[in-house]
């Protein structure tokens, strides 16, 4: 009877074995696709077995061992190869952040009061809504549009908070791609993760010339004639100031050339805002194209960023709106961006958010932001004349003018991709292969 027993275990040993070898090889067979899948199961069995224990041996693992690398990112490369630098006086001007004149992160004191306004509310940490914090939203739009908008007077703008600007145009994008668009138009260049948000979003990424690279100048002209040629009822993207990366801006006589052919077009105008305030230091000036538009009759949608002229990085501040032409359209559209969020990142953070209501709901607090910002704008401008300055000092023979002539923490420098380099191996300055430079970490 034990011997019985015995062999009655372990013949049940075999065959738990067995089943465990033939959900292996199921595994092998779906991994090397449907030519392995035609092969007999007797054929692939050793083959597939043996591939399994060479996954475990080597600890690697049978669902992610052939998950290829990912090219790094252009700006987090850059940063990893300049921390890898050991040379005492080496200089970063890629990071697309404000620094001080010692090169540390910048706080603006109003923000440094409205957190201890905040820390003394004794707030809790529910979650926000689906469209996020209703005051903040409604300050925002107040700030872009301006409190005498009257789309806003007449309560027609659908808007939501998002993850800061790149937040806002990943859900819009979604939203267009689900409600019959196909493509988008951006400038080119643009800033380097448009194209990937929006082809993420399931858009066609197409693009309008707004760059005159051999002169460092707009080039209008081609870009007016390209903008001509977009499809009636398209998408296109503009910067509503301090361009990334060119800094290179439209007069405000071409935008409203600009304005009259994309409304004769019925094409649709999506400005993204992302440095409003931070640009000329003048917050309405910076917002002058949008309320032209706006004035001009134009439904468009527009994405604001408050990471550069609040300072606030890291918390993903952002909202999202549309103006539309009555209730019935602003209830239809908030809805489905609603949708496009909830299983997107369900709600957006609340704290970077209070901090932006604190400041805009207090007028002291809103002057003193005017201020800050305004300081942080001219000592960006005093960067760009002093380096056109010092260049031509030196003897450069080569026309700096477009400089002073951009506007913005980023100054198109015109520099080649061997000139890049050339100034990280041997000098140790740190710039996007693109050329462009942050005037905002300059010293």
């Amino acid at each position: 009877k034990k011997s019985l027993i015995l062999r009655l275990l372990s013949k049940e040993t075999q065959t738990r074995k067995n089943i465990t070898m033939i959900h292996l090889l199921s595994r092998e067979l779906i991994r090397r696709g449907s030519s392995s899948a035609r092969t007999s199961a007797t054929a692939s069995f050793r083959p597939a077995a043996a591939a399994a224990g060479r996954c475990f041996s080597s600890g690697g693992s049978i669902h992610w061992s052939e998950i290829p690398m990912g090219p790094p990112d252009a700006i987090i490369g850059l940063t990893e190869a300049y921390k890898e630098d050991m040379f005492e006086h080496k200089v970063n001007v890629g990071v697309g952040a404000y620094r001080s004149d010692e090169g540390a992160p910048y706080v603006l004191p109003c923000v440094r009061e409205a957190e201890s306004i905040l820390m003394g509310q004794n707030l809790e940490h529910e979650y926000s809504g689906i469209a996020g914090d209703p005051d903040f939203v409604k300050l925002s739009l107040e700030f872009v549009y301006g409190t005498d908008s009257k789309p806003l007077i007449e309560k027609r703008v659908a808007a939501v908070q998002t993850l800061s600007g790149t937040g806002g145009l990943r859900v819009f994008g979604e939203f267009l791609a689900r409600h019959g668009h196909k493509h988008i138009y951006l400038p080119n260049p643009t800033w380097g993760n448009h194209i990937p948000i929006f082809q993420n979003a399931g858009l066609e990424v197409r693009k309008y010339r707004y760059y005159d690279t051999e002169n460092s100048d707009l080039d209008y002209d081609n870009m007016i004639s390209d903008i001509k040629d977009v499809p009636e009822g398209s998408c296109v993207l503009f910067h509503a100031c301090a361009h990334n990366p060119t800094g290179m801006d439209p007069t405000m006589e071409q935008w409203a050339e600009l304005s009259q052919i994309t409304k004769d077009r019925k094409i649709m105008v999506f400005f993204d805002c992302a440095y409003q305030g931070f640009a000329s230091g003048n917050a309405p000036q910076d917002a002058g194209a949008i309320r032209m538009f706006i004035e001009e009759g134009h439904n468009l949608a527009l994405v604001q960023s408050f990471s550069k002229n609040f300072g606030l990085y890291g918390q993903r501040v952002g909202a999202l709106s549309v103006v539309t032409a009555n209730d019935a359209e602003k209830a239809a559209v908030e809805s489905q961006l609603k949708i496009t969020i909830r299983p997107m990142y369900s709600n957006p953070p609340r704290h970077g958010a209070r901090i932006v209501k604190t400041v805009l709901s207090d007028p002291r607090l809103t002057n003193d932001f005017i201020d800050q910002c305004k300081g942080m704008a001219d000592r960006i401008n005093d960067m760009r004349i002093k380096l056109r300055g010092t260049l031509e000092e030196v003897g450069s023979t080569h026309s700096w003018e477009h400089i002073t002539k951009q506007i913005g923490m980023f100054a198109y420098s015109g520099l080649k991709k061997d000139q890049v380099l050339a100034l990280r191996d041997n000098h140790h300055i740190y710039c996007t292969l693109d050329g462009r430079i942050s005037m905002a970490v300059s010293k």
